[in-house]
Order: C-alpha cells, then sequence, then structure tokens
C-alpha cells in the first residue's frame, strides 16, 4: 500500500474513519465500528470514491480488494447500506457497482463466471422505473419479470 498519504481522518458524512496510501495506484483504508477495516485500491478506488466512498450508495467496504476465481477481475464487497453491494474491475470493463436484488440476482448466477459475464454499467433506472445492470452478455433489469 505504500507510505501514508494522509493523517486519519473521520470519512465525510458517515460515521467512520480512513487513511489514504501512495501505493502506486492510490489506496485507503477504510474502517467504520460496525465493518472494521478494510482496504480498496486502484481503479475500484477511484469509482467508489466517485459514488460518494462511505457516505454514498455502497457505504463502508466488507473485504479488502479481492481477485475473481477466473484471475481476470478484482472486486471489493460494500455494505450498501444493508442491500449488499461491490465493485468489479477487469482491464477490459473498467470498474463498475452492482447492489441489491440485481446483485442477488447475479451472485444466484454464478457471478462473473455466470452467464453475464462482468458489469459494464453501474446500476441505472430506466425510463419505464425499473432498474438495470448491464453485463457483458446481458442486462438484468429490477423488479424482475
Amino acid at each position: 500500500m505504500g507510505f501514508p498519504r494522509t493523517d486519519e481522518a473521520a470519512t465525510p458524512g458517515a460515521a467512520g474513519r480512513f487513511n489514504s496510501f501512495d501505493g502506486g495506484v492510490g489506496a485507503a483504508i477504510y474502517w467504520s465500528p460496525g465493518t472494521g477495516a478494510f482496504e480498496v485500491n486502484g481503479g475500484i478506488l477511484a469509482h467508489y470514491v466517485a459514488l460518494g466512498g462511505p457516505a454514498g450508495i455502497l457505504g463502508f467496504p466488507v473485504t479488502d480488494e479481492l481477485g475473481t476465481p477466473d484471475h481476470i477481475g478484482r472486486f471489493n464487497h460494500f455494505t450498501a447500506h444493508g442491500a449488499g453491494g461491490s465493485i468489479y474491475w477487469t482491464a477490459a470493463t473498467g470498474a463498475h457497482e452492482v447492489h441489491g436484488a440485481i446483485q442477488a440476482r447475479w451472485a444466484s448466477l454464478g457471478w462473473e463466471r455466470g452467464p453475464l459475464g462482468y458489469p459494464i454499467s453501474d446500476e441505472y433506472g430506466t425510463p419505464d422505473g425499473h432498474r438495470r445492470n448491464d453485463f457483458q452478455h446481458g442486462s438484468l433489469i429490477w423488479p424482475f419479470a
């Protein structure tokens, strides 16, 4: 993770703490009383911060950054304020979040090793009021039909 770039500080908008490190691609450790301390790095960290960090849709991390079973991607899981959420990253797809009911369905299909592959979008609203995530080989739209 390299040397610390910041002193430990309060997380803006959420009850926790964090430290940033200069580990080449950027790294941080986030801590909250309910989750403990976990690290987030590189492209996943950049996307997490862009989504609001702990105060955003994903809440605090609940895993360190890990490699996917297929050895292609990386991921972190987050609290998503009780709904569960993740950011998945590959060199080909970049970093994208999946959370809640869509994440649960994707997990039931085998995550990135299932028929949909990796996410290629964050969850977004559709004109007809549904929620959607796009994946390499299809999409999931909630509520499910």
